[in-house]
C-alpha cells in the first residue's frame, strides 16, 4: 500500500557522495525538525528527469524556499557515484540534496516503487514529489506513467 498524506515516512537509509565518497544518511535524522521538498525520478541520466525534473527544482529552488522549505532532495533508485555525478552535472549541488535510493529500500517501503524492466532499468521509484515535515507527509503528488505534471516544481511551488 502505497504512502498517504499524514503518514510518517518509514526509517530507511539514503547515500550521498560527500567530499570523502558514500556516506550513510539515516531517513530519520534526515526528516527530524525540518519541511523538505523531495522529489523522485525514475533514473539519473534519463530524458524527462534530466532536461525537466532536477532542472525545474534547481531553477525554482528559491522561490520553493522563501515558502518555509528547509531543503529540496532529489531521489532515484541509482548509486551515490550516479547521483553524484548528476548533480554536479547538472550544477545542483549546493541547491538540491542528491539522494541515492541504490537498493529501492526507500520506495518500496513507501510503496512507490515502479517495474522498468520493459526499458531493462529493473525496479525504480515512481515519478513523484512530496513535502515532508518533520518526517510526516504534507503533500503527495504522484504522476500517472508517463507523466510530468503533478511532481514538478512548478506545481508544487503553486500549492505551497
Amino acid at each position: 500500500m502505497a504512502i498517504s498524506i499524514g503518514d510518517r515516512l518509514p526509517s530507511t537509509t539514503f547515500m550521498i557522495l560527500g567530499e570523502n565518497g558514500p556516506e550513510a544518511i539515516e531517513s530519520d535524522g534526515y526528516f527530524a525538525g525540518r519541511r523538505i521538498a523531495l522529489f523522485s525520478v525514475p533514473g539519473a541520466f534519463t530524458p524527462t528527469c534530466s532536461a525537466k525534473h532536477l532542472p525545474g527544482f534547481i531553477d525554482k529552488a528559491a522561490e520553493i524556499k522563501a515558502k518555509g522549505v528547509d531543503e529540496i532532495a532529489c531521489t532515484a533508485v541509482n548509486d551515490p557515484f550516479v547521483m553524484g555525478a548528476w548533480g554536479r552535472s547538472a550544477d545542483a549541488i549546493g541547491t538540491v540534496t542528491m539522494l541515492a535510493d541504490g537498493n529501492g529500500d526507500f520506495v518500496r517501503a513507501i510503496g512507490l516503487e515502479m517495474d522498468g524492466s520493459k526499458f531493462n532499468l529493473g525496479t525504480r521509484g515512481q515519478r513523484f514529489s512530496m513535502l515532508v515535515r518533520d518526517g510526516v507527509v504534507e503533500q503527495l503528488n504522484v504522476e500517472a506513467p508517463g507523466d510530468f505534471k503533478l511532481s514538478s516544481a512548478d506545481h508544487m511551488l503553486a500549492t505551497l
